[in-house]
């Protein structure tokens, strides 16, 4: 690749990962609630979904989630239904009377099962849109010389997307993670599960009424 497509290709993918979306706004949420290092596991369930998502689009099968529109609105509709989900557990979450109390891994006898709940919603979140994978399909071939090795450069270019995502989310999440303390009265956790819950709502509507263009 020459030094101007390498250019292009991170200006491109500086955009993608800096403008906030989903997975911005769910580690954000994380760490306002339970800090900063629980949330990481939201970041790298999230870069483990943008590998996936990599994968998926230099197989070929997104060439065929981009071509056939009833596969597509299947993928849509389901992540659609598993954000509003999200929003829903959200937003009628119910607030504790400590901050502490609502970490597991801080309860005497129960099981660190928040960090692995984490990083699945958050591949989750990563993997639930289809439009994601359309925008890989149609980027990672206009950096791929075909008479090279695929294998290599799929991962420098995988690789760079997934630091690059990683790095912006844990800057969304030090940045929430100042809000920690503010969030710890009752009253100010509701408010803020509310909004969030309506916020992820919103991104499963938005994504249920979007079109592959």
């Amino acid at each position: 690749m020459s030094l101007e497509s390498w250019l292009l290709y991170l200006s491109f993918v500086f955009i993608a990962t800096a403008t906030p979306g989903p997975a911005v706004f769910f580690i954000m949420t994380k760490s306002s609630l339970h800090g900063w290092k629980k949330a990481s596991f939201s970041a790298l369930g999230n870069i483990c979904g943008l590998f996936i998502l990599g994968l998926i689009a230099v197989t070929g099968l997104g060439a065929v989630l981009k071509a056939s529109e009833p596969l597509f609105n299947l993928v849509k509709y389901a992540g659609a239904a598993y954000l509003i989900y999200l929003g829903l557990v959200q937003f009628f979450q119910r607030p504790h009377h400590r901050l502490e109390s609502i970490d597991p891994l801080k309860s005497k006898g129960k099981t660190p099962e928040i960090p692995s709940k984490i990083f699945i919603q958050a591949l989750g979140v990563a993997i639930s849109n289809p439009k994601a994978i359309v925008f890989l399909t149609a980027l990672f071939p206009q950096f791929i010389l075909i008479d090279q090795a695929l294998i290599p450069q799929f991962m420098r270019l995988v690789m760079t997307l997934m630091a690059f995502s990683f790095s912006f989310l844990m800057f969304y999440a030090f940045v929430a993670h100042t809000a920690k303390n503010w969030l710890a009265a009752p009253a100010r956790r509701k408010w803020f599960s509310r909004a969030s819950g309506s916020a992820f709502i919103g991104f499963g509507v938005l994504m249920a009424a979007s079109s592959r263009q």
